[in-house]
């Protein structure tokens, strides 16, 4: 997501940056989406790593609009 984007509503550029996932007393850590329902288990939920996928939100520069989108880069490119 390197290009720049208009904000939908107002025709602004938007920045690039994450929402940051708070995890406890550990800290924080960027936003992820993984697909299906959430399941269950002792430690929390379950989870493959190979399918989280890093969440990328944009911030309108005129009306604070936030956009998210969840895109996996492999070897350099958006996938």
């Amino acid at each position: 997501m390197n290009k720049t984007v208009e904000c939908m509503r107002c025709r602004a550029p938007m920045d690039g940056g994450f929402v940051p996932d708070h995890t406890g007393e550990s800290g924080y850590r960027q936003q992820i989406w993984h697909p299906g329902e959430p399941q269950r288990s002792f430690w929390g939920l379950k989870m493959k790593k190979e399918e989280v996928v890093p969440v990328r939100t944009l911030r309108c520069t005129k009306c604070a609009y936030l956009e998210s989108y969840a895109v996996r880069v492999e070897q350099g490119r958006a996938r």
